[in-house]
């Protein structure tokens, strides 16, 4: 007897077409990871610097985040995005390099705003690095 086979479901990315969004730069001290949703929360694109070809120490340049903002900026603006909203976190060295490559991938930004969270003498930080 033949066995049944079951039916794997394809899954479709729908194209959303948003013209207002929220770009989420996640900037550390390894990698920048760019997310960019709608006003509702839904990821439209995204893009990091390991996922843009960059390894190791060469995440955290300011070249690998200033090209994963152009690759998530250039998916956002197929999908009809045309002015977007900054929320910058994190101390990484990406910061500045993505939001410049934002205002010039032809993205209309509205405002910047730092959500970098800071304690309020929380808990106690590692102990400091010896190089």
């Amino acid at each position: 007897m033949g066995r049944r086979r079951r039916q794997q479901q394809v899954t479709r990315k729908t194209r959303h077409n948003v013209a207002q969004g929220v770009v989420h730069v996640y900037a550390t001290f390894n990698n920048t990871i760019v997310t960019i949703t709608d006003k509702e929360g839904n990821t439209v694109a995204w893009s990091s610097g390991g996922s843009s070809g960059f390894k190791g120490s060469r995440k955290s340049t300011p070249y690998a985040a200033r090209m994963a903002s152009q690759n998530a900026a250039k998916v956002a603006i197929e999908s009809g995005m045309q002015e977007a909203e900054v929320i910058v976190k994190g101390p990484g060295p990406g910061r500045e390099a993505a939001i410049r490559a934002l205002t010039s991938s032809g993205l209309q930004i509205r405002s910047i705003s730092d959500v970098t969270p800071v304690p309020h003498n929380g808990c106690r930080p590692p102990k400091k690095r010896r190089v």
